[in-house]
């Protein structure tokens, strides 16, 4: 009789540039899930010269709050069982989720702590803020099924910029977009994908911010991005005030290449063609529209291979 053994193997899901959650199910039979995240953290010091922390509980939800907890360089475990009485004493706010709204709208109750929603019916919290309030209350009481997930499709690719000095430059703006819009459609076509929505983001120096949208049939041609960018740009900058961040958002992403329609020219594909080949071979910025050349600092980036997306070092929120 022959013996199936399944393999045990570390899942790992990326959340941020600095930030990862790893499945270690299975590891206590080998190493000790402690023991390997352990010399996991010492190789990372070691290797990299940098600080770094985590949490390891059951699920994702305690493991972030308890890394949280051990910041700013150092190691917490919390066992099975102690979910509750660690998260007890902790503000809501440490709650993943709970944003600067939704903890006024807490402490409006006299919510502040987490062991009062581990106090509260479930129901309580479900009328209160709906689907989102018994997602709150499951956290609070350390209950979350969340799989670590290892690979999704990215659905979106993004770019902004923060001015060090706000700006009325209406000019500056306008050739800053196109630029970010351009080198975005390159990432498109490098990455064999389309889009299907535009999205303009604009932040003023009152920190008041706006997005405007549109729908367009998929595509990853400057000809036909561009000019919506440009357009959803003139009608959101409507206040004339100083402005302090910009950014452009492609989303609906789906695999595959531009479709040429009947009335368009070929040369148009060429000429994009050969743009792709200098910049695959000397750089994204070493060829561009002269409106963008204020767009200096935006670096050769894949948002598909996992880096850190351009202007990033710039932003200042």
């Amino acid at each position: 009789m022959t013996e199936i053994i399944k393999e045990e193997v570390p899942l790992y899901e990326k959340t941020s540039i600095d930030e990862f959650y790893v499945d270690m199910t299975g590891m206590d039979r080998f190493f000790g899930s402690m023991k390997m995240a352990s010399e996991l953290r010492a190789k990372i010091m070691r290797e990299s010269g940098l600080p770094i922390s985590f949490g390891l509980s059951i699920n994702k939800t305690v493991s972030k709050i308890a890394t949280g907890e051990a910041k700013p360089n150092n190691e917490l475990a919390i066992l099975k069982g102690g979910e509750k009485p660690f998260l007890a004493p902790l503000s809501v706010r440490k709650i993943p989720g709970v944003g600067e709204k939704t903890y006024r709208a807490l402490c409006d109750l006299g919510v502040k702590k987490i062991s009062t929603i581990q106090d509260m019916p479930m129901d309580v919290m479900q009328k209160v803020f709906g689907k989102y309030g018994l997602s709150i209350w499951k956290k609070a009481n350390g209950i979350d099924l969340t799989p670590v997930v290892p690979y999704r499709e990215r659905k979106s690719i993004s770019t902004e910029r923060t001015f060090g000095k706000d700006t009325i430059d209406v000019h500056k703006l306008e050739g800053l977009l196109t630029a970010m819009a351009e080198n975005l459609i390159f990432q498109l076509r490098r990455g064999n994908k389309l889009t299907a929505c535009v999205t303009i983001k604009i932040r003023y120096a009152d920190f008041q911010t706006y997005t405007l949208q549109r729908k367009i049939p998929y595509s990853a041609s400057d000809h036909t991005i561009l000019p919506i960018v440009n357009e959803l740009f003139k009608k959101l900058y409507n206040r004339r005030l100083l402005v302090r961040l910009i950014g452009v958002r492609f989303s609906h992403l789906v695999e595959g290449g531009h479709q040429i329609n009947l009335f368009e020219d070929p040369n148009t594909i060429k000429l994009y063609q050969a743009m792709d080949h200098i910049r695959e071979r000397y750089g994204d910025r070493s060829i561009m529209r002269a409106s963008g050349f204020d767009a200096k600092s935006i670096s050769r980036w894949n948002p598909f291979n996992g880096e850190p997306p351009p202007l990033l070092a710039n932003r200042r929120q």
